[in-house]
């Protein structure tokens, strides 16, 4: 009689889940000792701080993504295309919705797919408050696709606009001033720029007008305040209207209303403000959420009122000694998932689990090619160290650096950085289709 292999399931492919299924899959499936499978409703990986600049056409997800499947064969474990819709704990399965093709057919059926060991990894989405008209008026940047239907209708907004005798500015009206919403209006006055260079000269960054909303007093308020103040006036240099303490009441055809009854005429409307995770879960019988949708976790990351069902990530809900949840930021994410490279083949053995700690390292905002801000904590120093410039931006490209590590290993990340520099001299800085 020959056993079986315990069969761990990771359900997202995004910073963590990805991270946490080349580990899984180095440590144990490469060696026979587990069977890893990775779920995503997606093909491809793109690093969820980089979408912005999917968005804006700085960065093709074409030739930048990481194919799931490819990806699988590398580091020793398998890849499922599928979307999560709903879990029975007690029967240990996951089930997986019908998926479609793109003219609409019946390309799987609903499927039930066995786990021993689970990680929830569904990542999280804006949170729109319920506010009225907004998920029908307004675009998101939680996903690739969402992003790329940003990046088309900027592009049909751009084409028009030079082929075109109207001269009046395109407006594009952004409501959440957290780091998603800074990046992607300096970002698009840095595409604006770029346009010339593609026979598109006509529509310049002075037919640009951005307006960045905000329902509190300041700009990024995770940053101090000091480089939530520097921000503001680099952003401000550029030529983005910065509205703070401006509550959004109604997203329309035409534009967002505020709780005043001030109309902001847009031309395209973005929300980033505030993050939650997925609203499915809230239909899964048995999972304790908190009000953000988060579910709630032991210290040592396991669903409450299962031993065998993992979390991490934005849908995380992990409540720490002071009071505070931990935020929902790619940090996190890698954090949790070198928790879990732990613990998962722990339990295996029989071994004690290990409890979580979060480390809050800081924050850096890039404002594209003009700045970058940030705060470092925790190793470097014992109080916070604040950055700008040159030193900002370079440690900005390392987290993505570090990213591409935890993922790929040195070796292809080294090679990964040669092929970027050798195709940045070749190809387009934007990308036009």
């Amino acid at each position: 009689m020959t056993n079986t292999l315990q069969r761990i399931v990771i359900v997202g492919g995004g910073a963590g889940g990805l991270e946490l299924a080349a580990r899984l899959g180095h440590k144990l499936g490469k060696k026979g000792k587990a069977e890893i499978l990775l779920i995503d409703r997606s093909r491809t990986h793109i690093w969820k701080p980089l979408l912005h600049e999917v968005a804006t056409g700085s960065l093709d997800s074409d030739l930048d993504g990481v194919v799931y499947s490819v990806h699988a064969v590398k580091h020793g474990y398998q890849f499922m295309f599928g979307e999560f819709c709903d879990l029975s704990t007690q029967a240990q399965t996951i089930t997986l919705s019908e998926c479609f093709d793109h003219e609409g057919k019946l390309l799987l059926p609903q499927r039930e797919i066995h786990y021993d060991k689970l990680v929830l990894a569904i990542g999280g989405v804006s949170n729109d408050f319920n506010t009225q008209g907004v998920k029908d008026h307004c675009h998101f940047l939680d996903t690739h696709k969402q992003a790329q239907e940003f990046h088309n209708e900027l592009l049909d907004n751009f084409t028009r606009m030079h082929q075109s005798d109207d001269n009046t500015a395109l407006k594009i009206a952004i409501v959440g001033a957290g780091a998603t919403g800074v990046e992607l209006s300096a970002e698009l006055y840095h595409v604006a720029e770029l346009l010339k260079s593609y026979g598109l000269g006509k529509m310049t960054k002075d037919k640009l007008n951005i307006s960045l909303i905000e329902a509190g007093p300041r700009i990024l308020p995770a940053l101090p305040e000091r480089l939530s103040a520097a921000a503001r006036n680099e952003l401000s240099l550029l030529g983005v209207e910065v509205m703070e303490n401006t509550r959004i009441n109604e997203a329309t055809a035409e534009g967002f209303v505020t709780s005043e009854g001030v109309q902001i005429k847009a031309d395209m409307m973005l929300w980033a403000a505030g993050v939650k995770a997925p609203d499915l879960l809230t239909h899964i019988a048995g999972i304790e959420l908190n009000r953000a949708n988060q579910i709630l976790v032991t210290p040592q990351l396991q669903m409450q009122g299962t031993d065998n069902v993992f979390v991490l990530g934005d849908c995380c809900g992990f409540l720490q000694e002071n009071g505070q949840w931990v935020p929902p930021r790619a940090q996190s994410a890698h954090q949790m998932a070198q928790l879990l490279e732990y613990n998962i083949p722990a339990q295996l053995t029989g071994k004690p689990l290990k409890s979580y700690h979060y480390h809050n390292y800081g924050s850096l905002v890039n404002l594209s090619r003009y700045s970058t801000v940030g705060s470092l904590m925790g190793n470097l120093s014992k109080n916070s160290m604040f950055i700008e410039g040159k030193i900002a931006r370079l440690m900005y490209i390392s987290l993505y650096r570090m990213h591409q590590l935890a993922i790929h290993g040195y070796a292809r990340s080294f090679a990964l950085f040669i092929a970027e520099r050798l195709l940045k001299a070749v190809r387009p800085r934007m990308k036009l289709h």
